[in-house]
């Protein structure tokens, strides 16, 4: 029996498994089996008002999971962006189960672009729900072995796929008003998105209870504190510095997203650079925005929201 068909009959049988995604790595369970997932809230120690996002295989089993069909300016993003770091949010049918959503009217979903996850959709014949297979809150895994450093024996098999390509989670869109709004910035920069569909609104977040994954103000947060860089910072040994290129001296240790300055390679970088920073004993890491600009919208989102004082 393969690796996938092992976790392709752990995901029938209601257990949970991690898989590469091309964003991150996802703590995935069949998204109609709400005991199931109940267990991803368990093991990531997620609040159950945060919903989660269904990944399938094509646009036809997402169909099976919504109300209506897609809307015409939904179409024409799949078309381009499908599969890719795109999550849509439309109104839901009845076979999604209410734990999925938090109970909300709407269901998230997107096909992933990477062979492992639609080989396990594909195998398992479910949709699968996941979030990120890491303690909620926490940084985002892009590796295998950060999963395993965050979930342990949490899951019952972690699908390896080495590092995720994007490696920040994909732009959630919402299509349940009138007029399309980005929920969450992504790995699907807005310039693409509004070069299909013409300008779109962005959303700020909530404090209390998100529309969509990955909106919650406090979020991606390593446990050493994250300060955004505001003007001057005079560095010491005991803090890290984090950024695109050109670190000033003096700190204890440094981060460099790209060295060649390139967003794409940067939103690649993010995360694992957090935690490679974490790891160091630190008193603090000051965090350096990047251009606010295609996946630099993105990577501004994650430190802010690491930044945020709970």
């Amino acid at each position: 029996m393969s690796d996938i068909q092992k976790a392709a009959k752990i995901i029938q049988d209601g257990g949970l498994v991690a898989f590469p995604t091309e964003t991150v790595y996802g703590l995935g369970a069949d998204a109609l089996n709400p005991y199931a997932v109940a267990a991803i809230f368990e093991a990531k120690n997620r609040p159950t008002f945060d919903p989660l996002i269904v990944h399938v295989a094509d646009p036809f089993q997402a169909e099976m999971l919504l109300a209506h069909p897609f809307p015409e300016k939904a179409l024409k993003l799949i078309e381009q962006f499908w599969p890719g770091p795109m999550t849509l949010v439309l109104p839901k049918s009845k076979l999604v189960p209410d734990i999925v959503t938090s109970s909300l009217p709407n269901v998230a979903i997107r096909v992933p672009n990477h062979p492992l996850a639609l080989d396990l959709i594909h195998e398992s014949g479910r949709p699968i729900a996941a979030p990120s297979a890491n303690s909620f809150g926490a940084v985002s895994p892009t590796t295998a072995e950060h999963v395993r450093q965050s979930l342990g024996d949490k899951v019952k098999m972690i699908l390896d796929g080495g590092p995720c390509e994007v490696g920040v989670e994909s732009t959630i869109i919402s299509f349940v008003e009138k007029e399309p709004v980005v929920l969450r910035l992504g790995g699907l920069p807005l310039e693409a998105i509004e070069l299909i569909i013409g300008k779109v609104a962005v959303s700020t977040g909530s404090k209390d209870k998100p529309m969509a994954p990955g909106q919650l103000l406090q979020h991606y947060a390593p446990r050493t504190p994250l300060r955004l860089i505001q003007g001057s910072v005079a560095p010491n040994a005991k803090m890290g510095w984090l950024g695109l290129n050109n670190p000033p001296k003096g700190f204890g240790a440094v981060e460099i997203l790209s060295a060649e300055g390139s967003l794409i390679e940067a939103a690649a970088h993010l995360f694992a650079a957090m935690r490679r920073l974490d790891e160091k004993d630190l008193e603090m890491i000051m965090a350096q925005p990047v251009p606010d600009e295609g996946l630099g919208r993105a990577i501004n989102d994650r430190l802010y929201r690491a930044s945020v004082k709970s």
